[in-house]
């Protein structure tokens, strides 16, 4: 799933102060700065994705594993409503009842901590906006689900993440770093292509 540009650049947080100096790059596409869910999970995934990604270099389409999460979704929750965009932020799906219920589908548990993160920046957005809401990672294929409700210290680390995120695609494109997770990236070519040693991971 890939999260349209938001309107809001700063979600109602204010505060520029620390941000190093703009690149002419970043100045002309403004919203490179605009925070997404997907930016915040590439952010605890790999810095140089999160960079890319937000200068419009998406290599992700047509790339085999986004292709089976796009299939697992319209399989598995088909009965759902799917990509719910609020304000720009895409959703997988959203349930409602007694509590509101974000939903985010995931193919396994190996990038659990910023798949949490995005959900986390979800919720986030929702607070502010005046929801109350629980996320829900779904894993299909584990046939598993994980709940998730934010606290004050996942508030604090989710605007912690959006003033760092602002800073790195702001600033250089940070140097590419080789690890073992690369060789399932749509970005590996991309970043690698001048390497001969294949076998130089982190």
């Amino acid at each position: 799933m890939t999260d349209e540009p938001v309107k809001d650049t700063n979600h109602g947080l204010d505060g520029q102060e620390g941000e190093p100096e703009t690149n002419i790059y970043a100045e002309v596409f403004l919203d490179s700065v605009r925070i997404t869910g997907v930016k915040v999970n590439y952010y605890h995934v790999c810095k140089t994705k999160l960079w890319l990604f937000s200068h419009n270099i998406n290599l992700e389409r047509g790339n085999d594993n986004v292709a089976l999460g796009k299939i697992l979704h319209e399989d598995r929750y088909k009965k759902n409503s799917k990509n719910i965009t609020i304000d720009g932020i895409s959703i997988d799906f959203v349930k409602t009842g007694k509590r509101i219920e974000i939903h985010e589908i995931k193919k396994s548990k190996k990038m659990d901590a910023a798949d949490r993160a995005q959900l986390l920046f979800y919720l986030y957005f929702l607070k502010k906006r005046g929801f109350d809401a629980i996320g829900v990672l779904n894993y299909p294929l584990l046939n598993k689900i994980e709940k998730i409700e934010m606290n004050t210290e996942d508030e604090t680390k989710t605007e912690r993440d959006i003033e760092e995120i602002k800073k790195i695609v702001l600033g250089s494109m940070p140097l590419t770093v080789h690890k073992k997770i690369c060789s399932k990236c749509a970005y590996e070519e991309f970043c690698f292509c001048g390497e001969c040693n294949d076998n130089n991971y982190e």
